[in-house]
């Protein structure tokens, strides 16, 4: 049987939980479907456009709608994975001229701050990026596409990201010219709330 003290016990209990901020939701970056990409470009020489992607990378994100700048997102790049439609080119760009993956096999993103834009939908997102040994904060301007149920009974958001990397401040040896000095990240991230 409940006391009027017991009562009173609920109640502050109850008021506390409610009291409570919302957590952020976790997600899996949907790799497995395909349905994100990590894609680079870089001009070749000044005189054309070369394209790639990373085939391999895994990650996780939070995000919060209501409390965007709680957001957080790590990635790691398998940069053995590179591939550039030509395999003896992809075979120099893992060489220690670029990637040099033998000795660095990985490349990662770890957030450290989320600047949400005045629209609600862009957003800065600065955080260090690890990549031939060399780690230097970056910034990627990006934007979110959507969010919501999926047809599988799962929940998903998706965002879209770019950044410009110098190769030099990464310790990238080749120098194809003053035209190729910095490569053009695109990022597409849909995760699965898990």
């Amino acid at each position: 049987m409940f006391t009027k003290k017991h009562l009173a016990a609920l109640a502050i209990g109850s008021m506390g939980i409610i009291g409570l901020p919302a957590l952020a939701d976790n997600y899996t970056i949907d790799t497995k479907g395909a349905h994100a990409s990590i894609n680079f470009s870089i001009q070749h020489l000044g005189y054309s456009v070369l394209t790639g992607r990373f085939d391999t990378f895994a990650g996780d994100f939070s995000y919060d709608p209501a409390k965007p700048e709680a957001s957080t997102i790590n990635v790691t790049i398998d940069t053995n994975s590179v591939n550039s439609n030509h395999a003896e080119r992809d075979k120099h760009l893992r060489s220690k001229d670029f990637l040099n993956v033998e000795k660095f096999p990985q490349a990662k993103f770890v957030s450290k701050k989320f600047v949400a834009g005045a629209d609600k939908t862009s957003f800065s997102l600065v955080g260090d990026f690890t990549f031939n040994g060399v780690t230097k904060s970056i910034t990627i301007a990006g934007k979110k596409i959507g969010e919501g149920k999926d047809p599988w009974g799962g929940y998903r958001a998706g965002f879209q990201g770019t950044t410009e990397l110098k190769l030099k401040d990464f310790n990238v040896q080749m120098d194809l010219g003053p035209a190729s000095q910095v490569v053009k990240l695109e990022l597409n991230v849909e995760g699965i709330k898990k």
